[in-house]
């Protein structure tokens, strides 16, 4: 697969958030697959939405593309209602399932769907960017599942999207052409363009997330940059009841420390460990009347919390 530079940067429609999600609600029946998630994806960022299988991470984006109405809740993507015709000519999307024509050559494909835009980027460049032979007289079916994939991601490029969502789109690649594809996404996220992004490859989101939302149960349960989640910074986390009143202890700390919930029952002070900060912890929790389990310097890994998410998970 060869580094092939993307089309132009797109020019955001909107100022402000790109995605924004408030108290949605997605029923199958009697089961409640989102819970009241409320987000948004920020303008010209790499937001990666994890968690375990059964989250409602696949519904969740399946709403922002218009392709599935909420139960209730409000989506605004791009500044309109999702699937409206001034979002789908601007948003790019590669779904985990489907998207491909079985009996068309992947280029015959990407060239039917370029006629379908404005304006789109050059089909044989973007099937060269992932690694498919323009000139490949192999049909779309009979394509290896990672193949498969990678036309897929072409054609959710060719629109030179302001928006593009992307579930799993290392799926099947081989080390060298999973770093190409990455370097390709960051350099569109570099030129402008918003990208939601959702894997179970959690080293993709190390490399490329400016900002990580795990959910479980259809609920958020961690929210921030990898750094802030995983400690990837000077850190000391240690886990309590969920909800608590952090002013005293963060009054009780040095002024350059800072100290969130980054999950329900889950606390991280940031800043240089010491055993005076770490002392300073336990006797505030002391005196709360409250047990601090788990304390350690650093976090847990993003692996760990997305376990965690998926033990939580109702």
């Amino acid at each position: 697969m060869s580094s092939i530079e993307l089309g132009g940067a797109p020019t955001p429609g909107e100022v402000g958030p790109a995605l924004i999600v408030e108290n949605l609600v997605v029923r199958y029946g009697a089961t409640v697959a989102v819970d009241g998630l409320s987000m948004t994806a920020e303008t010209s960022q790499v937001t990666a939405l994890l968690g375990p299988n059964g989250a409602g991470k696949t519904t969740t984006v399946e709403v922002v593309c218009g392709l599935r109405p909420a139960t209730s809740g409000r989506v605004r993507l791009l500044g309109a209602e999702p699937g409206s015709r001034q979002v789908a000519e601007r948003i790019g999307v590669m779904l985990q399932q489907g998207g491909l024509y079985p009996t068309a050559r992947p280029l015959e494909w990407l060239t039917y769907l370029a006629r379908l835009y404005p304006s789109h980027a050059d089909p044989s460049a973007l099937l060269a960017l992932v690694g498919i032979d323009p000139s490949t007289r192999t049909t779309t079916r009979r394509l290896s599942g990672g193949e498969q994939q990678r036309v897929k991601l072409a054609a959710a490029l060719l629109p030179n999207p302001e928006f593009l969502i992307l579930d799993e789109p290392t799926a099947g690649l081989d080390p060298l052409a999973r770093r190409n594809l990455l370097e390709a996404i960051g350099a569109r996220r570099d030129s402008g363009t918003s990208i939601l992004l959702t894997t179970h490859q959690l080293s993709d989101v190390e490399t490329l997330a400016d900002r990580v939302i795990v959910i479980a149960g259809g609920r958020i349960v961690a929210d921030g940059t990898v750094s802030e989640l995983t400690g990837a910074d000077d850190a000391m986390s240690f886990g309590s009841r969920p909800g608590l009143d952090l002013t005293d202890l963060a009054a009780a700390l040095p002024a350059s420390y800072r100290v969130r919930e980054v999950r329900a029952g889950s606390y991280v002070v940031h800043g240089p460990p010491t055993p005076q900060i770490m002392a300073a912890i336990t006797a505030w929790c002391a005196q709360k009347g409250l047990m601090a389990t788990d304390l350690a310097v650093g976090q847990r890994t993003l692996e760990q919390i997305v376990i965690d998410a998926g033990l939580e998970q109702p």
